[in-house]
């Protein structure tokens, strides 16, 4: 008597939904408690998975822990698609903030993970996901670059302002206890968020765009 076969489309969907709650599950696990003091047992009962399940979609603790970087850059980079030369700066870098703003406001747990993980010296963030990032912040400033040159921005460093960015849309969420001091709440809701989006962009905008109008 032969077994029943699932359909390769509900095979494809328990594939993408189980690597979905591993990481997930992951994600936590190591934004807790770093990648040494990880282990793939606890990934396996907290995902409520047999630990050969984990094993089956990832050949080790370090491939579970690309991935997640992997996904968390992948966001930055559909951030980054705002930033073209066909976009006037202003419309691209509002849009680029806001977009960063809300990538880490959803995504928390990443942008802390990721934070300590350059903190104690990307020991784990591959040669491979450190060169994509460093190629984007090229191509990337290189529009910026073209905008200066056409007077569509004032004459500052790109890769300082990339920088100057990143720390204050990042900062909300690694650091939210410090913020959450700042702002005098206990937790940092999407109103706070909206208001930082604003501050940010106004602030960038009044900087760098000649004669820029007030953004509301």
């Amino acid at each position: 008597m032969t077994m029943p076969r699932t359909s390769p489309r509900i095979d494809e969907k328990i594939r993408a939904r189980n690597i979905r709650l591993i990481l997930d599950v992951a994600t936590d696990v190591f934004s807790r408690k770093g990648f040494d003091g990880t282990r793939i047992a606890e990934i396996a009962e907290l995902a409520e998975l047999p630990k050969a399940n984990i094993y089956y979609y990832f050949s080790s603790k370090e491939e579970i822990y690309s991935a997640i970087m992997m996904r968390l850059i992948a966001g930055w980079d559909e951030a980054l698609t705002n930033i073209r030369a066909d976009r006037e700066p202003a419309d691209a870098l509002r849009d680029y903030i806001r977009a960063k703003l809300d990538y880490t406001r959803k995504n928390p747990r990443e942008s802390r993970l990721f934070a300590s993980e350059i903190i104690q010296g990307a020991r784990f963030l591959s040669p491979k996901d450190r060169a994509h990032m460093r190629m984007a912040t090229e191509k990337h400033a290189a529009v910026i670059s073209q905008w200066i040159r056409e007077g569509r921005m004032a004459a500052i460093n790109p890769r300082h302002l990339f920088i100057m960015l990143w720390a204050t849309t990042q900062f909300y969420s690694d650091f939210q206890p410090l913020a959450c001091d700042a702002l005098g709440t206990k937790t940092i809701r999407p109103v706070d968020y909206d208001a930082a989006a604003d501050t940010i962009v106004r602030t960038v905008l009044a900087g760098v765009i000649p004669s820029s109008p007030a953004i509301p």
